[in-house]
């Protein structure tokens, strides 16, 4: 259950500065272009966050050292 808590946050984060803020964005001019910033910034910053967060729970492959590095590594004295 601890581990939804970070990812609802800020996904919730997101959609308010997407979906909810535009709702109040006064009449003017120049409300549908702001409308569409406001979306489209939420969309891409959720999107980047998502797939940095998701990629770190399960990395594809961890450090891979080659065994003729690791053997001088054992000689290293540490």
């Amino acid at each position: 259950m601890n581990g939804f808590i970070v990812p609802a946050a800020i996904s919730g984060f997101w959609f308010i500065i997407g979906f909810i803020i535009p709702l109040f964005i006064p009449r003017g001019p120049n409300k549908g272009i702001t409308v569409t910033c406001l979306m489209i910034t939420a969309v891409c910053c959720w999107v980047l966050w998502i797939t940095t967060y998701i990629a770190q729970l399960n990395p594809l492959f961890g450090p891979q050292i080659k065994s003729t590095t690791l053997i001088l590594m054992k000689n290293w004295g540490f």
